[in-house]
């Protein structure tokens, strides 16, 4: 058991080592920004577009700083203004797709896969599922009602302060990274060396089939929809290095990921909203799934294809 813990210890502080390289500095550099002039001119510069969404032009807050920042920016940003139940509901399918846009996609870039196809495909089902939903419901005019709300923090005063806050939220990114992904790994190593991992692959086997991938992405799927994105990027990278994934399973299954991960938490988040939160889980699920099946089923039938037409031409060749 103790040799289990040392080599989980040891995969857990290189996972994370891998990923604080890239969550440090990206956030601290966000975190600067939002006291800049930069994010007002992206908020000014999306507000014309919001009308298509059938949203108003104030719209354009949450969705920046739930972008740039987190999905906590942006709800605080929702309670700053009055939407109606119907606005505040697109405002949280689009970021429920696209949130923390940086730094998960960087993350997951990390794996091998391009970071605009990550950047793609999140704003791509953000604005359709937006532009969706304004066509689809009809109701929904009544205002919303925040029943809670989340702490805000003060306003720093000065570069000082603005500094000292970027360097504080990216330390204490770096904290949360460790404790999470150290012990998931430990717990990840125990499972692998006492067989649970295989029994757990083949339980979620039918459903991995089901999304077009091999069985070994079954537990980087677990845990993109347990505890997140990178996390569930930081999983990946120890998958790839010794469960020999393939470049069409990264790809699938980081579609599956970025359409709908951290289920829960993202989803309980939105209750202080006062929007109906099981039909907002519930659409990214069905999203993610008919999404990733049907690319899995595209490029496995056009692989298909092309092995079919490599082995005509050898026999032909005889």
């Amino acid at each position: 058991m103790t040799g289990i813990l040392q080599r989980g210890w040891i995969q857990g502080l290189n996972v994370t080592w891998t990923l604080g390289k890239v969550i440090f500095p990206v956030t601290l550099i966000v975190t600067i920004l939002r006291y800049t002039p930069i994010l007002p001119w992206v908020i000014d510069l999306i507000a014309p577009v919001m009308k298509f969404l059938g949203l108003p032009g104030q719209a354009a807050v949450p969705l920046v700083l739930g972008n740039f920042l987190n999905l906590y920016a942006g709800i605080a940003a929702i309670i700053s203004f009055d939407f109606t139940v119907k606005e505040v509901f697109i405002l949280a399918v689009m970021l429920s797709f696209s949130h923390n846009l940086l730094i998960e996609t960087t993350v997951a870039s990390r794996v091998g896969v391009g970071w605009w196809f990550v950047i793609g495909i999140r704003l791509g089902l953000a604005f359709i599922s937006g532009l969706t939903i304004n066509i689809v419901w009809n109701g929904g005019g009544d205002q919303a009602d925040y029943g809670l709300t989340p702490q805000t923090n003060s306003m720093p005063q000065g570069w000082g302060e603005i500094i000292v806050q970027g360097l504080q939220t990216a330390l204490m990114g770096i904290v949360q990274l460790a404790l999470i992904v150290i012990p998931l790994m430990i717990f990840m190593q125990y499972l692998r060396e006492k067989g649970w991992l295989n029994i757990f692959s083949s339980w979620v086997a039918p459903f991995t089939k089901f999304l077009g991938m091999e069985r070994n992405t079954s537990m980087t799927l677990a845990a993109g929809l347990t505890i997140g994105l990178a996390y569930g990027a930081g999983l990946m990278i120890q998958a790839v290095k010794e469960d020999g994934v393939s470049k069409k399973d990264m790809y699938l299954a980081m579609i599956f990921l970025v359409s709908c991960h951290a289920v829960i938490e993202d989803t309980l988040i939105f209750i202080p909203l006062g929007i109906p939160v099981l039909p907002l889980l519930a659409f990214r699920l069905v999203t993610a799934i008919l999404l990733t099946a049907a690319v899995g089923f595209i490029w496995n039938r056009l692989q298909q294809e092309r092995e079919d037409t490599l082995h005509e031409r050898k026999y032909n060749s005889f």
